[in-house]
């Protein structure tokens, strides 16, 4: 029943979908002005939103009523881990090897990065879009030249219709810009695509939609100057589009695509609109390799999938800069615990090392947004999971792991073989595959898993001596009246409660629209003849939807917050004693800690290698499984190596998936 559903509720969004990007297709055509908004002119046309109705039931009303669809749609589509391992073997057909066919990377090079040749159809096809719809702007609007000037030439005329048509073309790349970077956004998960994953579409579309308003903007710069209308860039129309606030906007975007430079976008963690409410730090654990594990008291409800992430801010730190780090905690193993892994690799990452190193701190105020991440676990389907990391990007294979030494632990479970091939600089961080073993104390029986771990160690040829080998530090700390655990903002239900806060404010914008069109606009212009300023009208527009979010948001969120509070508190009380020891490591630890049963499983799980690279083609074709996920998170060099032994088709058995966190 439950099947039904879900493959019913996708029709329904193809369907919506299809005729939203029909709109668009339709747009630059004579069918559009000609035939369709006549027609919906003469049958929809009212009082209440006069022009504006057309445009929110073509272009709005589409994407609303996905967006709160998609919603339910998750909601009753949730399944956690053990559903996913358990349904692996079915499915296995002819659609299945398409789609593993389209799936695999086609083309690897920077600065495009890895595309499948899904990704590649649908890029073109988009391409596609913007030819068709720029061409049939330029032929239409060349098929009537009319000079308005006296003296103006034909290509003066032609430059002027281009220009405005490069704008019109740019609108579609930005009805499809934001998609791509909304974080817990309900139509992403809808195609396998999370906010992270997806990134690349973003800058795609960023640089794309930039190069066309560029060209619309000079190009009528050019126009006003060769005709001796440099004084329109100062007009301000009462009836339409402002130049000057086009001119404000396209200053405004060439300054964030200046921005948008990874150089100078790494520096530029500024957040403003974030959470301030402080998550409660329960301990630190300083690594040996100048890494540290947070690790935060969450609230047993709150649901989340291995590999996803966390926004973190430390006000002492940096009281505006939120920072991206990957969770190494499952939420299976540790349900009242989540944690983070933070290598000191820049200066926001050493500024808090040295001041949780250096100092002796009982409290660290610590504000923390999300979690985000996949909606599934689709890639443990596979029968072998082969991970391939460098650096600290063991951290969300470290998540995989310790999910899957839970469910190894459940009755009538067959978890899938694991492969863990990790790259370090140098011996001491081989101390980051500490974080194997929570420190919540969890019992992690790893002898139950099927798992193989190949360190290679690329700057040493040798272990270096015991007397220079440091030790593994925890810092526990004191709980604070103003820390709460993490919680889900909206509560177990959250999917459910953003269809209705979509639902509820789209609706409640429509009906103030109407309201404020037919009982305010309309009869000004019915005694003033004119039209209504085409400036305050856009403004009102702005305020009602603004205002009709910020309503609607806010009194699901102060209920939840509420309500959490509530039970947060109790989960306070009820915390453990803070413990006198910490769990030390296999690799640096004494004979005791060696001995205990998970230390001596990882260890006997682990091969090191020193002063050499793996040799991950070998590695990679040796593995037999029939179904064999690959996932690689490191340097962009390394993703783009296994990326490409998969792309070649020597072996159909591999199936890639890269991991990048590089905002």
């Amino acid at each position: 029943m439950m099947k039904s559903h879900t493959i019913f509720l996708r029709i329904i969004f193809l369907l919506m979908f299809l005729g939203w990007l029909t709109v668009w297709i339709l747009l630059p055509t004579k069918i559009y002005f000609n035939t369709l908004i006549p027609s919906l002119q003469n049958k929809l046309y009212s009082t209440y939103f006069r022009e504006q109705g057309i445009n929110l039931l073509l272009y709005t009303f589409p994407m609303m009523f996905i967006g709160a669809l998609s919603c339910i749609y998750l909601h009753l589509h949730q399944e956690k881990i053990t559903d996913k391992l358990h349904s692996r073997s079915a499915g296995a057909g002819a659609l299945k090897r398409c789609l593993c066919f389209l799936r695999r990377p086609f083309l690897v090079m920077s600065p495009i990065g890895i595309v499948s040749s899904m990704e590649l159809i649908f890029a073109l096809m988009f391409a596609a879009l913007l030819i068709w719809s720029l061409s049939n702007y330029i032929h239409n609007s060349f098929g009537h030249l009319h000079i308005h000037k006296q003296g103006e030439k034909i290509w003066e005329v032609k430059l002027k219709r281009v220009s405005l048509r490069f704008g019109y073309t740019g609108n579609i790349c930005l009805a499809f810009l934001f998609f791509p970077v909304t974080r817990g956004s309900s139509i992403l998960p809808l195609v396998g695509l999370t906010s992270e994953s997806s990134i690349k579409y973003h800058i795609w579309l960023g640089h794309l939609s930039m190069l066309l308003f560029s060209a619309h903007a000079i190009g009528f710069i050019i126009y006003w100057a060769i005709t001796n209308q440099l004084i329109k860039m100062v007009e301000w129309s009462k009836t339409y589009v402002s130049n000057v606030a086009g001119e404000i906007a396209i200053l405004i975007a060439l300054a964030m695509w200046i921005t948008s430079i990874p150089r100078i976008r790494r520096k530029i963690h500024l957040r403003f609109l974030q959470s301030r409410q402080n998550a409660r730090l329960l301990s630190v654990r300083l690594l040996p390799c100048a890494a540290l594990e947070l690790n935060f008291s969450k609230n047993p409800s709150l649901y989340y999938n291995p590999t996803s992430f966390v926004f973190i801010n430390v006000p002492k730190v940096s009281k505006l800069q939120w920072h991206p780090f990957t969770m190494n905690s499952s939420c299976n193993m540790e349900t009242n615990h989540l944690s983070v892994t933070i290598k000191n690799v820049g200066s926001w990452s050493n500024k808090l090392y040295q001041e949780l190193s250096s100092t002796s701190l009982d409290h660290l105020h610590v504000s923390v947004e999300g979690p985000y991440g996949p909606h599934t676990a689709q890639f443990l389907r596979h029968e072998q999971i082969v991970m391939v990391s460098g650096g600290s990007g063991i951290t969300p294979f470290i998540s995989i792991i310790r999910d899957l030494t839970f469910q190894s632990q459940q009755q009538e479970f067959q978890a899938p073989k694991l492969l863990l091939v990790c790259i370090f600089k140098n011996y001491v961080d081989l101390t980051m595959l500490d974080l194997v073993l929570p420190i919540s104390g969890s019992t992690t029986q790893i002898s139950n898993l099927q798992l193989q771990i190949e360190a290679y160690i690329t700057r040493e040829k040798e272990e270096p001596s015991r007397d220079t080998q440091k030790h593994t530090q925890t810092i526990w700390f004191k709980p604070n009246l103003s820390d709460s655990p993490i919680s889900a903002v909206l509560g177990p239900n959250n999917w459910l409660w953003l269809s209705a806060i979509i639902t509820s404010s789209f609706i409640m914008f429509l009906l103030l629209l109407g309201i404020l069109t037919h009982y305010y606009i309309y009869p000004i212009e019915s005694k003033s003849g004119e039209v209504y300023n085409w400036t305050f009208k856009v403004m009102w527009y702005m305020f009602l939807l603004c205002a009709c979010i910020f309503i609607c948001s806010s009194v699901v969120f102060l209920w939840w917050k509420r309500h959490n509070t509530l039970e947060n508190k109790q989960i306070m009380n009820e915390e453990v004693q803070t413990p006198t020891t910490s769990p030390g490591s296999w690799i640096y630890g004494s004979e005791r800690e060696v001995e205990s049963l998970p230390h001596q499983s990882l260890m006997q799980a682990t091969q090191v290698h020193f002063g050499a690279r793996p040799d991950l083609r070998k590695i990679l074709f040796e593995c037999e499984g029939k179904d064999v996920g690959v996932m690689v998170c490191g340097p962009r060099k390394l993703r783009h190596e296994v990326a490409r032994i998969c792309a070649s088709g020597l072996a159909d058995n591999l199936h890639f998936e890269s991991i990048s966190f590089n905002w």
